[in-house]
């Protein structure tokens, strides 16, 4: 369960079925039992557009963009997901007052995320950290009320991971959901409400930071015996 305006972690080892509980979430993997309910919807049987436009947007664990378009393109294929017009009309230029309307929300979405002086970058060029600001913007132009986040601080430095924190904390103050996969036990122990464990696909803690920090069972499956809080 995730309430409005939290920011949920999800940790585990690797291969604990934490980003295919993203897909499941978010429609890109059918489901063979459960349900997903988002916002009083049951959302279990739509494909992931659908789930996209009642209000919910992703990144990935590993990138998704156009080497070779500009990080500003790349970002408005986000807005045009939501456009009144259609990505192909948009693209044709068949309407230029919904391109130019789309084009702004992308370089404000990329403001928002630090990245506004790499406009007109290639995407190709980015190194890891500005190319994972690039994707949280792209979904951030679907003005999601949920955010689901894989690994966005992979690749990144303490620099970036700060920028990171601050940004999902923006989010949060905006009224917007984050739901969180990440390696970085500081990051998420520091930022999140509530965290899950998930480990060999079955969730096994469930609670605060701090809970979860002192479970037995998380120590064991994840953390390790000389882990220590922050």
């Amino acid at each position: 369960d995730i309430q409005a305006g939290q920011i949920v972690g999800l940790i585990g080892p690797n291969g604990a079925g934490k980003s295919t509980t993203f897909n499941l979430i978010t429609g890109v993997l059918s489901k063979t039992s459960g349900r997903v309910s988002f916002c009083g919807v049951d959302v279990s049987p739509l494909p992931s557009r659908d789930i996209s436009r009642l209000g919910m947007a992703r990144t990935f664990q590993h990138v998704k963009m156009i080497a070779d378009m500009t990080v500003l393109e790349n970002v408005a294929l986000g807005a045009y997901s939501r456009g009144r017009c259609g990505i192909i009309s948009s693209m044709l230029r068949t309407n230029q007052a919904e391109e130019q309307r789309l084009m702004k929300e992308a370089q404000r979405q990329l403001e928002r995320v630090g990245m506004g002086a790499y406009l007109h970058e290639q995407a190709g060029n980015l190194a890891m950290g500005p190319q994972r600001l690039m994707e949280i913007a792209r979904a951030l132009c679907t003005d999601p009320a949920l955010l689901l986040l894989d690994e966005p601080a992979a690749g990144m430095n303490a620099t970036e991971k700060v920028q990171l924190r601050a940004l999902i904390d923006q989010i949060r103050h905006d009224h917007g959901t984050v739901l969180l996969i990440e390696h970085d036990v500081k990051l998420v122990m520091g930022l999140c409400d509530q965290v899950t464990v998930l480990d060999y696909g079955k969730q096994i803690a469930e609670g605060t930071p701090a809970e979860v920090q002192s479970n037995e069972k998380v120590i064991e499956a994840y953390l390790g015996a000389g882990h220590k809080t922050h």
